[in-house]
Formats: structure tokens, sequence, C-alpha cells
């Protein structure tokens, strides 16, 4: 589905911008698509012939320390997932809910269009840092 800019998918590729540099040089944050065990897709039909589509994906979000001597701290609502413990890594998950309308002729040069979206951490997990550095 190609979609047209909107507010929602510029806010989208902005929180993943600000979050690939939020480290600087003292590490990264990559994206990645990961399996989706929501599948299912609703849609309503609307009034012009277009559809106003419901969906779900999941994506992962990995943090990563630049070199060793570096850990990342679990934030407190990653402690369900990761207790206290510095990583050098974390992967975390997230499922998000989103909604997109669909031209009724996509043929005529009119894109679909993602109109809003809310997404949800569901897992968080990653290597602890070596005791000998932890200690430090």
């Amino acid at each position: 589905m190609v979609t047209a800019p909107t507010e929602a998918s510029k806010r989208q590729i902005k929180v993943h911008k600000d979050a690939a540099t939020r480290y600087g040089d003292k590490g990264t944050s990559v994206f990645d698509g990961a399996d989706n065990r929501f599948t299912d897709a609703y849609a309503l039909k609307t009034a012009d012939g277009g559809a106003l589509i419901l969906f779900s994906h999941t994506h992962t979000q990995t943090d990563a320390v630049a070199h060793s001597g570096l850990q990342i701290n679990p934030s407190e609502k990653d402690r369900a997932w990761l207790h206290d413990v510095p990583r050098t890594s974390i992967r975390y998950t997230f499922v998000c809910n989103d909604a997109a309308t669909v031209p009724a002729e996509p043929a005529k040069g009119e894109s679909s269009r993602l109109i809003g979206y809310t997404c949800a951490r569901t897992n968080a997990s990653g290597p602890p840092v070596p005791a000998q550095l932890h200690r430090a």
C-alpha cells in the first residue's frame, strides 16, 4: 500500500528518526519488521466508495552501545522485562494499531493515507553487561 504524506505518517517517521540518533556516538538504534501474529484487518466502506482500514503491525527496535565500557540502564517502564540489570543492547518489540484510508479509485492517482496509529511495547530483552563491568 502506497501512502501519501499525512500528519500521522510524518509523526511516525520523526519518532523513528529521533530514536535512531538519540545516543549520538555512544550507541545505535536500529528498526526492523517482526513477525506479526495479529494479521486480521478490518475495513469499512466509505460513502465515496473508498475504505477505512484498521490493521496491526509489529516491529522491533534494537538499541546497542557503540563500544565496551558503556551500558544501557533499563527505564522504569522496562523493568518488568529487564529488571534493574544494565545491558549492552536491548531489543524492544512493539505492536502498533494503524488506521488508513484507501481511495475508491487508486488508479486515478490518489494514494492511501495513514490517518492514525498507536504503538505499545510488548517485550524487551538483551544481554546483561558482564559482571566485572557492572561492579565498576
